[in-house]
């Protein structure tokens, strides 16, 4: 799926919350925020010095959302996803060996790092200019593209929203996706469009022959395929949707709060590092990402969108 343009979970059922702000709270999140300090606002003169203080300490603050593959607690109670797996590995190589998760909800990650609940989030978080206001973000990990669910051998041939607006078939998507933004963008009229509440149903929508596509972000439309294996669906290739005439790129990163500009520069750094050698795809493959989600993109363009 994909979250509405202000702002995913069992990997099938569960995919609400990027774009939606709908993601529930786990329940360890009230426990573990009433067990974090707030660290004393830093001064941010020169660039901050959060990095600095969180060697002192030796432990980071992750705010994360509990969305599955992005930022969650695990049946083992550890936190994990992508995003806390890579900050694992930087903050250790920029001398902060311990991540310590502080769960809430999707809405309230912003207003939590700005007030000190956490030290930054790291979610997933897509970027786009109104939340380039109010946070500093790094340079994305990720970037999802849309992808549809379809019936095999994609009889009608729908390759994007232009295709779906053209023959006039039949699309789905999930509650609150952003897909349904994109749809109407392309003139697809909303009333049209069919409403299921998980990538699931809208896989079985297609597979009954209710729908001739269902839109979902290219990760989740994989994933539900690989794990049905329903014989009655394929999906498409992943293309990159637009909104308004402009291209709408789904790219995740993680934020910090404004000013504190050495420790984001340092932790692009290691991404960087670990962009060029392979190793973010390493460590995120394990949750569903693949190399159509690696990205080159930058914070500045896309807040520039």
């Amino acid at each position: 799926m994909a979250p509405p343009q202000g702002n995913d979970n069992d990997m099938i059922g569960r995919s609400v919350g990027r774009r939606s702000l709908l993601a529930g709270a786990v329940a360890l999140g009230a426990t573990a925020a009433a067990g974090c300090s707030r660290v004393a606002t830093g001064d941010v003169k020169g660039g901050g010095n959060l990095l600095d203080r969180l060697r002192a300490t030796g432990t980071v603050r992750l705010g994360i959302a509990g969305e599955i593959p992005f930022g969650y607690i695990s049946k083992k109670a550890e936190v994990t996803g992508e995003a806390p797996e890579l900050a694992k590995i930087i903050f250790k190589r920029l001398g902060v060996p311990h991540v310590l998760p502080v769960p809430t909800e999707f809405g309230s990650l912003i207003p939590g790092l700005n007030s000190q609940q956490f030290d930054v989030i790291s979610a997933g978080m897509f970027i786009n200019p109104e939340r380039c206001e109010q946070v500093l973000f790094a340079d994305p990990d990720y970037e999802v593209l849309d992808a549809f669910i379809v019936r095999k051998g994609n009889p009608k041939g729908l390759r994007n929203y232009a295709d779906v607006e053209r023959t006039g078939a039949k699309l789905a998507s999930g509650s609150a996706y952003a897909e349904i933004d994109y749809a109407v963008s392309a003139g697809i009229p909303r009333d049209s469009i069919q409403i299921y509440p998980d990538q699931l149903a809208g896989l079985l929508a297609v597979a009954q022959g209710r729908a001739d596509a269902f839109a979902g972000t290219s990760l989740t439309v994989r994933n539900v395929i690989n794990q049905t294996r329903n014989p009655k669906v394929e999906g498409t290739e992943p293309f990159l949707p637009t909104l308004d005439g402009k291209p709408a790129h789904g790219a995740g990163a993680f934020a910090f709060r404004k000013g504190e500009t050495k420790l984001r520069d340092a932790f692009n750094e290691e991404l960087h590092k670990m962009k060029k050698d392979g190793e973010v795809l390493r460590v995120v493959r394990p949750f569903g990402f693949t190399e159509t989600e690696m990205t080159d993109l930058t914070a500045e363009e896309l807040c520039k969108a």
